[in-house]
This record gives C-alpha cells, sequence and structure tokens, in this order.
C-alpha cells in the first residue's frame, strides 16, 4: 500500500502530545508526516517548556520530516498575505508550505483555512 504523506498543522502536534490523539499518524509506517519550519517554532517557543518537553518534542520531530522555508514558499506566502488579509501570519505560511510541496494540511483549524480554496484540508 501506497504511503499517504500530509502537512501537520501545529495544533495536531499539540493534541499528540498533550493527550496521544492521533498516535496513529504518527507510528503507523503507513504515513509520513511533514511539517513546516513554523510549527517547529511554535512548538519550541511555548511559554513555560520545561527543559524534558523541549527533549520529547525534538526528539518527535526528528521522525518527522522537516520542511524549510524556500523561495518558493516564501513567494507563494506573499501571495496568500495579499489575496487573504485576514488569514494570520504563521497560517499563511504552513498554507504556503502546504500549496508549495503538494501536500494536503490536516489540522483542527479549518476555519483559518478554509478561506485558501486551493489547499486540500483535512478536518480533524
Amino acid at each position: 500500500m501506497a504511503k499517504i504523506s500530509l502537512l501537520l498543522d501545529t495544533d495536531i502536534f499539540i493534541d499528540y502530545f498533550n493527550t496521544g490523539r492521533f498516535h496513529a499518524l504518527f507510528d503507523s509506517s503507513r504515513f509520513t508526516v511533514y511539517y513546516s519550519i513554523i510549527t517547529k517554532k511554535e512548538l519550541l517557543t511555548k511559554p513555560g517548556l520545561r527543559d524534558n518537553e523541549r527533549t520529547a518534542i525534538l526528539a518527535e520531530l526528528t521522525r518527522c520530516r522537516l520542511i524549510a522555508l524556500t523561495e518558493s514558499i516564501a513567494a507563494r506566502y506573499s501571495d496568500l498575505r495579499r489575496r487573504y488579509p485576514s488569514l494570520e501570519q504563521s497560517d499563511a505560511l504552513i498554507a504556503a508550505t502546504a500549496l508549495v510541496k503538494r501536500l494536503p494540511l490536516l489540522t483542527r483549524n479549518r476555519r483559518h483555512f478554509r478561506m485558501v480554496t486551493e489547499l486540500t484540508l483535512f478536518g480533524a
């Protein structure tokens, strides 16, 4: 069976770390999990994050695939911010990453992204 590639929004990682929800995504060989550099920033700059939590986050992220900021992602980000001024900066960067890399985005916050009609969006 072919692997399913997904870009995960930060909220999916947070739910996984806090409750174990979505463990099938992280623990199954059926999925290739990608994340944006903004997700890494959001996870690691949480106020009150303890050293052991930071270590656990970094360990889990090594099992996933980081998508670094590229010129094409930055250009798509700028286009999205211009076309959708109400789209938050971090959400625009995540959406741009999904669009450039042609990955569906899994999020619990569909309302944050629903205006981006060209985005393949899965709600959790």
